[in-house]
């Protein structure tokens, strides 16, 4: 395993993990076996990866999330602080259910907000954004802003994080990057420059 990374001493980080240059791991996190961490992430304090995890590169992870088999994350996600992925539909103290985790895909650029729920096998789009609470029980499309407990599409935002407003002709622009959106038979595309 490459060194070139930072891990405070803290950390567990167990054997056979793939962990990319420039990567944090904070205070009491574990990275598990298997699991594979892209360049330059940063892992909060009290996180745990599980085996088989993938996570891209510049994937920001804040304290107490713990990211379960099953789950991949695209380059540029952001897991705020206590949010919680689940990877078994159906669980049972009594029922071993090993080897039937549900796969949940969480797009680039999406950020999912504090304490917020991803219920597996939902897909989490492109530059979408989960706000804080929410409880995710069907896929998300790129770029939507859903919110409540379930879950419930009230918008769409930018790849800056900003709320779209579109006009009459379904053309919105974002404040920060003046980068133009298109809306479009229910779903939003970025329009080329």
């Amino acid at each position: 395993m490459s060194q070139d990374f930072f891990a405070h001493e803290t950390a567990v980080i167990d054997d056979n993990c793939s962990i990319g240059k420039g990567t944090k791991i904070w205070h009491f996190s574990h990275i598990m076996s298997g699991c594979v961490i892209g360049e330059n992430c940063n892992i909060g304090q009290n996180v745990v990866v599980s085996p088989q995890v993938v996570l891209g590169k510049n994937v920001k992870v804040q304290n107490n999330v713990s990211i379960y088999t099953g789950v991949i994350c695209e380059d540029d996600v952001f897991l705020g602080p206590s949010m919680v992925f689940t990877n078994v539909i159906n669980p049972r103290s009594n029922v071993n259910r090993r080897g039937q985790y549900t796969k949940t895909v969480v797009k680039r650029g999406a950020s999912i907000g504090a304490n917020a729920t991803i219920v597996c096998g939902h897909d989490i789009g492109e530059f979408a954004f989960i706000g804080a609470g929410a409880v995710v029980t069907k896929e998300v499309l790129p770029y939507a802003l859903v919110v409540g407990n379930p879950a419930r599409q009230v918008g769409w935002m930018s790849e800056y994080g900003h709320r779209l407003h579109f006009d009459d002709n379904g053309i919105a622009v974002c404040p920060e990057s003046g980068e133009k959106y298109k809306l479009e038979k229910g779903r939003v595309y970025k329009i080329p420059e």
